[in-house]
Order: structure tokens, then sequence, then C-alpha cells
């Protein structure tokens, strides 16, 4: 029996991912037992451990570690990774969907007006280039507040790729479509949602989905500047602590939540799709 394609790629997945962690596994050195050090060698710190990549194996007893307690919260500096992802999330939807009021109506109007276009396209150059950790400092000078100061970080950079998505779908939808619409008698704002949001819309989520990625990557960085909480910034506290096995676990995790949150637009970008 043929298995579907879905199936065959999902077990060549399995298969190179065991053979990596196989040949990850064998190809970590371990550390040598104090015991096989001679008097002088432990003397002089031979017996210390070294830092070094650990492997598969203490990485997923790790996870076990994490995962079987993520709420737990012993201080400001030792909280679980679910309360670290909590604060995280919370920054990112925030700054998100602060960006998506904006960017979608000015999206819109950029779409449909030439003018408008043409206005707001040269502050639009000039602002879309600018990395968005170079807003950090303006915004700690300006809000005094650090969570805040990463909120505006997210929205900043999750603004563009959502408004001109919007505007390149608004203007892009067939003309006939419009033209219907103006011989029904429909006024502008049925026209725009009962005509041009359902065309534009698997273009607007595209957007979308591009700019919740790309507040997910740059929020780890901007905790990582803060401080405080959030998964950034538990990375950036475990590799001062040399502790190699978090901070590989928590990358992992930052993956495994952005493949989440992509999924997740994944899934409305398909509910939104349509065939002509």
């Amino acid at each position: 029996m043929t298995l579907p394609l879905n199936i065959k790629a999902m077990l060549v997945s399995v298969a190179i991912l065991i053979v990596w962690l196989g040949a990850w596994e064998i190809a970590t050195p371990r550390a040598a037992a104090v015991g096989e050090l001679t008097e002088y060698e432990i003397l002089m710190g031979g017996g210390a451990p070294k830092a070094g990549i650990p492997a598969p194996s203490e990485i997923i007893a790790k996870a076990v570690e994490e995962l079987s307690n993520p709420f737990y919260d012993a201080g400001p500096n030792d909280k679980g990774i679910g309360i670290q992802i909590g604060y995280s999330l919370f920054r990112v939807l925030a700054g998100y969907f602060l960006a998506a009021l904006i960017a979608l109506p000015v999206g819109f109007l950029i779409g449909m007006s030439p003018l408008m276009y043409k206005a707001l396209d040269p502050f639009i150059q000039v602002l879309r280039p600018i990395s968005p950790l170079a807003w950090m400092p303006l915004a700690l000078f300006l809000i005094r507040d650090s969570q805040a100061s990463a909120i505006f970080v997210i929205f900043i950079c999750s603004i563009w790729p959502m408004l001109i998505n919007t505007a390149f779908g608004v203007a892009g939808v067939r003309k006939d479509w419009v033209n219907v619409a103006r011989t029904h008698e429909l006024g502008p704002l049925r026209t725009a949602f009962q005509v041009i949001l359902p065309a534009a819309a698997p273009t607007i989520v595209t957007g979308m989905r591009i700019s919740i990625g790309i507040a997910w990557l740059v929020i780890v960085a901007a905790e990582m500047l803060v401080g405080g909480t959030g998964i950034g910034y538990y990375v950036w506290n475990e590799w001062n602590n040399l502790d190699l096995t978090s901070v590989i676990f928590s990358i992992l995790t930052i993956g495994v939540v952005g493949m989440l949150l992509d999924a997740a637009f994944g899934q409305l970008q398909r509910a939104v799709r349509y065939q002509e």
C-alpha cells in the first residue's frame, strides 16, 4: 500500500532527527572521571567540569525537569519556563495587535488611494529599513519602562509587513469586482467590507503571518537588552551562568513556540484562501 506524501515526509523527518541526535550523542566528548586523574592533576583543578556542548540526553533531561514544573516562581531571577514564555507572548501580542490597529486601516487607505500612496510612501521607505532594536534606547529614554519599551519595539517591527501587504492586497483587487459593487450601488464602506476585504484577505493574512514571525524574533533580542523576565532574558541569564544545557533547551523552546505561532496563522491563511 502506498503511503500518503505527508506520512512519507514525516517518516523521513523522524529518521533524519534520529540519525542527527545519535551522531550528536556519540560525538559529544564525555568528561573524564576524577578517579582517572593523577593527584597532581586533581590539585591543579583537572577534575573540575569543563564547559562544552551538552549531549542530547542531557538536553532531554533538562527539558523533562523544566516542563515538569514550568510555572514555578522562586524569585526575580528564578522563574519557570512557562512564566518566561508567558511574559514574552504577552509583549509580542500586545505590540502586534497595536500594530494591526494602525497597519490595517492605513494599508486600506494607501491601497485604495493613489494620492495617499504617493504621500506616505517616502515615510514608509525611510522608516521601514530601520532595525527595531535601534529604537530601544529612544524608547527607554522616552517611556522609562522596560516592558512598555519592549512592546513598542514589537509594534515597530510588526507594522510594516502588515501595512505593505494590506496596501498591496487592496490595490490588487480586480477592478471588475469593484465595478460590479458600484453597479449594485454599494456604498464605500459596504464595498470595502463585502468586496475588497474578502478579496484582499489572503494577502493581508500573509502580511500578518510575516509580522508575527518577525515579532517573535525581535522579542528575544529585546528581552536580552531590557532584562527582567521573558524567554530572551532566560537565555541570557543561563548563558551568564554558563549553563549551556539550559541555553540550548531555551533555544529549542523558542523555535517550537515560533512554529506554533506560524502554524496558527497558516491555518488562518488557509481559511481565507479562495479560488477564482
